[in-house]
């Protein structure tokens, strides 16, 4: 995985309004601190998995909740929260099942913003 790759990407996504706009609560950060981020990362697999992998969703665009868990906020935070966003912010083309470097890539940059939220 990229580490400057998903650096620049990071930045770039704070030059958008919407995006920049999503922030961890203090809700947020207390169960991130209660389950450990190795657990959040296992939850971000699970939910990119089953609600952003597959070629085909049939709710795309509104398969990922506003609120509810850490990962849900970063997906919006990062512009991974549908296939349409994906493929704007990090030019992954939908249509296909995510391969799992692509998968990787999707988590990597999730849990790079969790960690620079976490850590303020």
């Amino acid at each position: 995985m990229n580490k400057e790759l998903i650096d620049k990407k990071l930045d770039e996504l704070l030059n958008s309004k919407f995006r920049s706009s999503f922030k961890l609560g203090e809700k947020d950060k207390k169960y991130i601190k209660e389950k450990g981020l190795d657990k959040i990362k296992e939850h971000a697999y699970d939910f990119i998995n089953k609600r952003l992998a597959p070629a085909v969703i049939l709710n795309d665009g509104k398969q990922t909740p506003m609120r509810g868990h850490p990962v849900f906020i970063a997906q919006h935070a990062t512009g991974t929260c549908c296939r349409n966003c994906l493929y704007k912010w990090h030019k992954i083309k939908p249509g296909h099942t995510l391969t799992q470097d692509e998968i990787d890539y999707v988590i990597g940059v999730i849990m790079k913003w969790i960690n620079n939220q976490y850590r303020r």
